[in-house]
């Protein structure tokens, strides 16, 4: 025994786990390291053998119980327990599961009852501002109709399908797979009706027994406010046909917003860039500001710097859940630097210059000259002197 690893280790669990936690571990390591996986691989089936060991024992209870006490000596003959076994262990629907995921039957395996159809994928393409203010485009697409001469049933008219003699009607047929414990039942779709339960001689010549023809058709896709790249929209019953009644699938219209030339998006946020004069910059004034609503027009505070941010409240992105919700617009104040000055206009800024650069000395000694202590700060240099 002391050259077995400890259960939980092997099935690469907390001591604490639960019983789906288990399962859960057990399922992905026996996909991995089945010999059918893995053909003459003899780590691999020994590993296998482990993993089933490990799995018997703390999926049961009272035996996790025993190991969880005297450890592998539980199932030796000499901690209390009388040895190990598989009996009485429920392993059915986890090799049923794990069986069919491989052979493509499995407890999940199709059954002629009604399904809802398969959905279907479309895509459009919007402006920036249709994104922020919602619009309806339209789309066409191929459906799947129900055939006009055999009215879907599949069948030359004049005839009908049969049940299949295969799986009797069920959709589904049994098989058996050999495992380390033997034989095991599993599931599948009946591979000769698909899992319709039916079976067609005489094929309607127009759908060629699919009970369907492909016809082209106009949709209006209403695009909500706020929607951003990449998103998609629902359309309900526009997808594939259902199946022995069921329900038709949906149609997914993927949304693809184009680049604007000035604004960015962030979440509900627009971001932007505006220019404005060195005149503005310095004296203030009022600015003409592009958003999503149209031009705004926003007072700039005199002696405002370059790449100074604004915000502009409730001018970003509506929300979808909520249109009266809208995120923000921040814009970049960009100072422009004229680069072609006629005579005049250099005479008028040396001039300006020459007024102004003595204002500036001020501001700068103003800013070295060394600030004045409070009360509080001449307390606290005095106590961290002590």
């Amino acid at each position: 025994m002391a050259d077995k690893r400890d259960y939980y280790e092997v099935l690469g669990v907390d001591k604490n786990a639960d019983d789906a936690a288990l399962k859960k571990a057990f399922r992905q390591l026996a996909k991995k390291y089945h010999p059918d996986m893995n053909p003459g691989d003899k780590e691999a089936e020994q590993k296998f053998k482990e993993i089933q060991e490990a799995y018997a024992v703390l999926s049961d209870a009272d035996k996790r119980r025993q190991y969880d006490q005297f450890g592998h000596a539980a199932f030796d003959g000499t901690g209390g327990a009388g040895g190990f076994d598989f009996s009485g262990m429920d392993m059915g629907d986890i090799f049923s599961d794990l069986f069919g995921d491989f052979f493509g039957g499995g407890r999940r395996g199709a059954d002629n009852g009604p399904r809802k159809g398969a959905s279907l994928r479309a895509s459009v393409r919007i402006t920036f501002e249709e994104s922020i203010s919602g619009c309806e485009k339209e789309l066409e697409i191929v459906l799947k109709e129900e055939c006009n001469t055999c009215h879907g049933s599949g069948a030359k008219p004049g005839t009908s399908p049969q049940t299949c003699s295969k799986c009797g009607g069920k959709g589904k047929v049994m098989y058996s797979q050999q495992s380390l414990f033997g034989m095991v039942q599993n599931v599948q779709t009946c591979p000769e009706c698909g899992g319709t339960g039916k079976t067609i001689k005489d094929k309607c010549s127009d759908c060629r027994g699919t009970g369907y023809i492909s016809v082209k058709k106009r949709i209006k896709v209403t695009i909500p406010a706020g929607i951003d790249n990449g998103q998609s929209v629902r359309i309900r019953d526009k997808g594939e046909p259902g199946r022995n009644g069921g329900p038709r699938g949906d149609l997914l219209v993927d949304v693809n917003v184009a680049r604007h030339p000035i604004f960015q998006r962030q979440d509900m946020n627009i971001y932007s860039t505006a220019p404005i004069s060195y005149a503005q910059a310095a004296l203030g004034g009022e600015v003409r500001i592009s958003t999503v609503d149209g031009d705004v027009l926003y007072e700039v505070k005199p002696g405002t710097q370059t790449d100074t941010r604004i915000r502009l409240k409730g001018k970003g992105v509506p929300s979808l859940r909520n249109k009266a919700v809208r995120g923000d617009h921040y814009v970049t104040l960009v100072v422009q630097v004229p680069t072609k000055l006629n005579e005049a206009a250099k005479e008028a800024l040396r001039k300006f210059d020459a007024e102004t650069v003595g204002s500036l000395k001020a501001d700068a000694k103003a800013a070295a000259k060394p600030r004045k202590k409070s009360f509080k700060e001449k307390i606290k240099e005095s106590l961290e002197d002590l």
